[in-house]
C-alpha cells in the first residue's frame, strides 16, 4: 500500500537521549516534532516536565526512558521513576528489561521488574503505554524470543529492539524473530540505527508499529515520494 511522508511521520518516535543533550536541544526537537507531524517525542525522565511543556497543545505523544540505558536498575527503583514520569506527563514508558537478570536465567526476577514499571502504568489516571526494550544485539534468536513472552506476560504494550547505546540497534532478523513471537498480541517497535527513509519503510512493511530514531528530519527528507513509496 502507498505510504506518504505523513505517514512515516506519525510512526516515528524521535530520541533526544545524548548525555549531552542540552535544554536547547529538547526545545528544538520539540518544535520540530509539532512542524513535521512526529508521532512521539521520546527524552531522558529528568526532562519530561519541560518536554511536556514545550509539546502542550500538540498532538505529539511523550515518551520517557525508564532503566535507560542499561536496565540494571532495581524493581522498585524504575516504578518509581516510572511515576514520577508519568506525573510529569509522559503518556509512553520506554523501559529497558534487566538484561543481566535475563541473561542469567532470572525470568522471575525479569517478570518482576517489568511487572513493576507496567503496574505504575496502569495505575495512571490516563492511558500510558509501556514498551520494554530488549537490547537484542546482546541476545540470541531465542532468548528474544523468550523476553517477549516476558514482556507479553508482564502485560506491556509494546517490544522494541534497542537503547541506541549497545554495540547495535535493530536489525531485520531481530524484528522478523520480535514479531512471530509476540503474533501481533504487541505492538513492536524497531530503534537504533535506523538512518534512512529506506531502512523506515523497510521495518514498517515487516510490521512494526513503531520506529525510534534519532534524525526524524533526515528520514523524512530522505523520502523519494515521486517512485511511489510502499509498504
Amino acid at each position: 500500500m502507498p505510504i506518504s511522508v505523513a505517514d512515516v511521520a506519525k510512526k516515528l518516535d524521535h530520541a533526544v537521549l545524548k548525555p549531552q543533550a542540552t535544554n536547547a536541544d529538547l526545545e528544538a526537537a520539540a518544535a520540530m516534532c509539532r512542524r513535521r507531524g512526529v508521532g512521539c517525542l521520546c527524552v531522558r525522565s529528568a526532562d519530561v516536565e519541560n518536554a511536556a511543556r514545550l509539546l502542550s497543545g500538540s498532538d505529539v505523544v511523550l515518551a520517557s526512558v525508564i532503566g535507560f540505558p542499561h536496565g540494571a536498575q532495581r524493581a522498585d527503583v524504575k516504578a518509581l521513576e516510572a511515576a514520577r514520569a508519568i506525573a510529569d506527563g509522559a503518556c509512553e514508558l520506554d523501559m529497558v528489561m534487566n538484561i543481566g537478570a535475563f541473561l542469567s536465567g532470572q525470568a522471575s526476577v525479569v517478570l518482576a521488574d517489568l511487572a513493576a514499571v507496567v503496574g505504575e502504568a496502569r495505575a495512571a489516571a490516563r492511558p500510558v503505554l509501556v514498551k520494554v526494550i530488549l537490547e537484542t544485539c546482546l541476545l540470541s534468536r531465542d532468548q528474544i524470543a523468550a523476553a517477549c513472552l516476558l514482556a507479553e506476560e508482564a502485560g506491556a504494550d509494546y517490544v522494541k529492539t534497542s537503547t541506541g547505546f549497545a554495540e547495535h540497534g535493530a536489525t531485520p532478523e531481530a524484528v522478523a524473530t520480535m514479531l512471530e513471537a509476540v503474533g501481533g498480541r504487541l505492538g513492536v517497535k524497531a530503534s537504533g540505527g535506523i538512518r534512512s527513509w529506506s531502512e523506515a519503510v523497510r521495518y514498517l512493511a515487516m510490521g512494526c508499529g513503531r520506529i525510534g530514531v534519532g534524525d526524524a528530519v533526515g528520514i523524512l527528507d530522505g523520502a523519494e515520494p515521486d517512485e511511489g513509496s510502499t509498504y
